[in-house]
């Protein structure tokens, strides 16, 4: 039986200025660890992989528990069923080829950047939600970028981390914004 502080919803003000710093800084260890890495598709590289789309779907898990229960809400629902399948499809994907990773990734980032897209719209009254409206842009016009240059001659995972830190600046802007405003108000 849960508890009723368990069950009680937090501010989502409150939460998500730290949420988004925490995303930030996965984000940036993230793309360092994968740049060190390097391009091949080693055992650090596939962990890697797995844990980008795991540890969003373990923040959409925080996201949403502290969200109302309308609007965002169910967009952060589809994004844990999103984030989990790619996940699992970049672990299988891994063992085929940079090529298939690339490919798995960049659906996942077409996907659910335009899932990020509309809960940014959809929270846009509450502020600081003008970079994760962005973030969702670009991520759709990054995600069919990796599709493309998984067919070139010789794809890289490295733009993978380009992806991830510009990602995690956005997050960083918002949390910002959103920590001055809660602060306002």
């Amino acid at each position: 039986m849960a508890s009723a502080a368990a069950t009680e919803q937090v501010s989502p003000g409150s939460v998500l200025p730290r949420l988004y710093a925490v995303r930030f800084a996965f984000a940036a260890a993230w793309a360092l660890l994968l740049l060190l890495s390097g391009s091949d598709l080693t055992t650090g590289a596939r962990v890697l992989l797995f844990l980008y789309p795991a540890f969003d779907v373990a923040a959409a898990v925080v996201d949403a528990r502290s969200a109302r229960t309308d609007g965002p809400v169910k967009g952060l629902y589809t994004n844990m069923a999103i984030s989990t399948l790619a996940a699992v499809g970049v672990a299988v994907a891994s063992t085929s080829g940079t090529d298939d990773v690339l490919r798995v990734w960049g659906a996942w980032a077409v996907v659910s950047g335009l899932v990020q897209l509309f809960v940014g719209i959809a929270r846009r009254p509450m502020g600081g939600q003008w970079a994760m409206i962005t973030s969702g842009g670009i991520s759709v016009l990054a995600g069919a970028s990796f599709i493309h240059s998984a067919s070139k001659a010789d794809p890289s995972l490295t733009t993978l981390a380009g992806y991830a830190a510009l990602g995690g600046i956005f997050f960083l802007v918002s949390a910002i914004r959103l920590h001055r405003s809660t602060r306002k108000g």
